[in-house]
Order: structure tokens, then C-alpha cells, then sequence
């Protein structure tokens, strides 16, 4: 069959890769200028390695991804970095359970009842009864008010705002359940990954078109014409379901709403360039447990993959996910910085002087909001015009969005397309 894909994302590639596998013969079309999605990353002339526009990394069972690294030959890293959280004002690490036990800002029964509740989720494998309960209701009752309100609230406003009250247990017991304390990461960036996985595609066969923005998909007669670029047997759409609501005329308008129904927050990231490190203790993640922070996350790229291959350089992201709308999405490097530049100077007053460069970056579509009872408004993945198909992060649940899942959903719907 010919087949075009929609997006070079992992889950893009992913399928071209499989597809092209089983014998199909398949383009990709791209609007950006290299692979990788949410993954795209760029490199300064100083570095040996590439850098994603936002913190990225694997956890050590996140076995499609790293299988298919090591069948491409793409080397893949692993080292236990230090994750930590920030919390009234001192930073404490936190990702272990003994890390857990010797946490004195609460007393020996609420960290052992916040263990009991975080193994009773990490432990149990069925997810499905718990879509119809919320993350909070659960954390606050089972870890008691001091410990949600200390720790879990603060980072689950952080990551969904006005939407906490929403949100399903079921999300959370994947984030526990797939966590682990090593963690994993392609030599030489995703960029470089995902460059080795396109020249992969590219020797069997396979086209990738970049700089190409397809605006619309119509059916006739069994065949799809994707924009200006061609007809086709099957098409695989990995954008964002708002954006092909808006480029497939002929979806129902009862499909199309409940594409619009799905609800996303966008990601703002501010990449630090510095002189010397920013976070003590080699820490790699800090989590910011402060609602009133104006930032989520610092990660140090640099305490987790050496300096040696950015030109010594310290790496730092701050980071946030906001809805659409939020002011700080217009605000410049020097701007946002200013708003970020209270809370920075009390983890590390005087940091400014060893910064070298800030750069920004920022999508609208980055963390799907996961609500209870998810599983009966994901859409499928094959649509309502004929040969067509919807891949993207919405629909990797109960697991949430990355890499990982995105090669999976490649390869479901790569698998789907080859037996129709």
C-alpha cells in the first residue's frame, strides 16, 4: 500500500519504520525541518551533542523505545541521577523509599502512610477500576492532609492547574507504577536518536519531506489526497486532534466535537545556559512543591549527562506547563526570566552571574488532562473517513505522553494499517 504519515514524531517514525517492515511504501510528511516531535532539539556550535527544546529522558522499563534503539544501533545510557523536591524552602531528596523514611519534615506515620498508599498503586495491575476515582480524593485520603497538601497538591497544580479536581486516579498509578529510580537516555541526544531512526527509514525505502505543512485530507473512492502532496491508500494523522478536526472537512460534527472536547495545557520551558551548576548535591530534577511557584520543574541536564559534551557547559531547564492563554507564552527570554528570577534567587542567590544564554521554548499541546472515566472519550484510532487514522498522546492512556508511548502507539497503528 502507499501510506502517508502525518507528523515525524516518535509515534510517526515509529510507524513509517514498521509499516515499511512489512513491505508498504510510505512518506512522511513533516513541517518542521528535523524529526522527533516533542522531542526536536537543536545543538549550539560549542556542544558534541544535541538538546532538546524540552527535558526529556527514559525510565529503564520503558521497553518499546529502548528496544528500538538497540535494534537501529543506537546506544542508550543509563544512570541513577539524584530527583529531589523542593519544599518549604530547602530541597530534600525524594525518590526512594528510603528517601522516603528519612524525610523529616513529616512525621514517621504520615511518610509510612504515603508509603503504604504510594506501593498500593505501584503494585496493583489493574488500572481500570480507578479511572472512576481522582487523584486527589485518593492521595489526601490515604496519605492524610498534611502530606497532600505538602507535597501532592502543590505538584499536581503545578501540572494541571484549574484541572486537579478532574483528574483520575488512573493517571497517577501509571506516573508510579512506570517510575524507577535509574533512568535512561540516547547518546547524543533525541535529536541524534531520532536522525538515526529517519536514515533508518529512509535506507528501507521510506520518504520524509520536511518543511511541509499538509492542510487537508479528503476521501474519495478509497483513496486520500493529502493536501497538495498526493494520493494515497492510507493516511496516519500523529498532530494534535484540534489541529485534524480543522484539516478533514468531512469528519462528522459529533467526531469533531468530542476531538474538541479533549483538553490539553501547552509547556513553557526556559533553557539556562551557566558557567557553573546550578542545583547542589548533583541534583538532576527538582520538583518544586510550592502552588505559588512560577515554575513546576528545574532539571540540571548536566548532573545527568555530563558537561563534557556541551562545552563544559551547566545545563538548566525551568519549566511549566500553562494553558494556552497564559501571559507568560508572549513574554520574552529577558521577561520571563524576570518572573522566574524571585524564586530562583532562593535556591541560588547570585545565579545570574554565571549565566551564559536563556532561550524559550514553548508548544499549546503538551499534557493531555486526563479526567475520570478517560478510557470512553478517547477516540480510536481508526476515523471516521475511510483509510484514515488518528495517532497522537491522547490516546497512549492510562499511561501518560512520551517517547516511550508514542513508539508504541507507532506500532499499534502501524499494525492496524497493514491488516486493513
Amino acid at each position: 500500500m502507499k501510506i502517508a504519515i502525518i507528523g515525524a514524531g516518535f509515534t510517526g517514525l515509529s510507524a513509517a519504520y514498521k509499516l515499511l517492515q512489512e513491505g508498504h511504501n510510505v512518506t512522511i510528511f513533516e513541517r518542521d525541518s528535523a524529526p522527533g516531535g516533542l522531542a526536536l532539539g537543536y545543538k549550539e556550535k560549542e556542544w558534541d551533542w544535541t538538546l532538546e527544546y524540552f527535558y526529556h529522558h527514559w525510565f529503564t522499563n520503558d521497553a518499546a523505545v529502548i528496544n528500538l534503539a538497540h535494534e537501529i544501533g543506537a546506544p542508550v545510557l543509563i544512570k541513577r541521577p539524584n530527583t529531589s523536591s523542593y519544599i518549604n524552602g530547602t530541597m530534600q531528596q525524594l525518590d526512594s523509599p528510603l528517601t522516603l523514611l528519612t524525610f523529616n519534615k513529616l512525621p514517621l506515620l504520615d511518610r509510612l502512610r504515603m508509603g503504604i498508599s504510594l506501593a498500593l498503586l505501584r503494585y496493583n495491575p489493574f488500572w481500570k477500576p480507578l479511572e472512576s476515582v481522582t487523584a486527589a480524593s485518593y492521595l489526601s485520603m490515604t496519605m492524610g492532609e498534611r502530606a497532600y497538601k505538602m507535597i501532592w497538591e502543590p505538584l499536581l497544580i503545578g501540572k494541571f492547574r484549574s484541572f486537579v479536581p478532574k483528574i483520575s486516579l488512573a493517571w497517577f498509578w501509571a506516573r508510579v507504577t512506570k517510575r524507577t529510580t535509574s533512568l535512561a537516555y540516547p547518546e547524543g541526544g533525541f535529536l541524534a536518536f531520532a536522525e538515526k531512526l529517519a536514515d533508518t527509514i529512509k535506507q528501507k525505502g521510506g520518504t520524509i519531506v520536511y518543511n511541509t505543512t499538509v492542510d487537508s485530507i479528503t476521501e474519495k473512492a478509497g483513496k486520500v489526497t493529502v493536501g497538495k502532496e498526493g494520493v494515497f491508500d492510507r493516511v496516519i494523522v500523529t498532530l494534535p486532534s484540534g489541529v485534524f478536526a480543522k484539516m478533514a472537512p468531512q469528519l462528522p460534527s459529533q467526531y469533531v466535537k468530542k476531538l474538541q472536547n479533549l483538553e490539553s495545557l501547552g509547556a513553557l520551558v526556559a533553557i539556562v545556559r551557566m558557567k557553573k551548576d546550578f542545583l547542589p548535591d548533583n541534583i538532576y530534577w527538582l520538583n518544586v512543591c510550592d502552588s505559588k511557584a512560577p515554575l513546576l520543574a528545574i532539571v540540571e541536564h548536566t548532573h545527568f549527562m555530563g558537561k563534557s559534551h556541551y562545552n563544559n557547559e551547566t545545563i538548566v531547564y525551568l519549566g511549566n506547563y500553562l494553558a494556552k492563554d497564559h501571559p507568560y507564552f508572549s513574554l520574552s527570554e529577558k521577561a520571563l526570566m524576570k518572573e522566574f528570577d524571585p524564586y530562583l534567587q532562593k535556591i541560588h542567590p547570585g545565579y545570574e552571574k554565571n549565566v551564559i544564554d536563556v532561550k524559550t521554548y514553548a508548544v499549546p499541546f503538551a499534557q493531555p488532562i486526563i479526567p475520570v472515566h478517560y478510557s470512553e472519550q478517547i477516540p480510536p484510532l481508526p476515523t471516521p473517513i475511510n483509510h484514515v487514522y488518528l495517532a497522537n498522546m491522547q490516546q497512549v492512556y492510562p499511561w501518560d505522553r512520551g517517547t516511550n508511548y508514542a513508539v508504541e502507539l507507532g506500532e499499534k497503528v502501524a499494525g492496524l494499517v497493514s491488516a486493513s
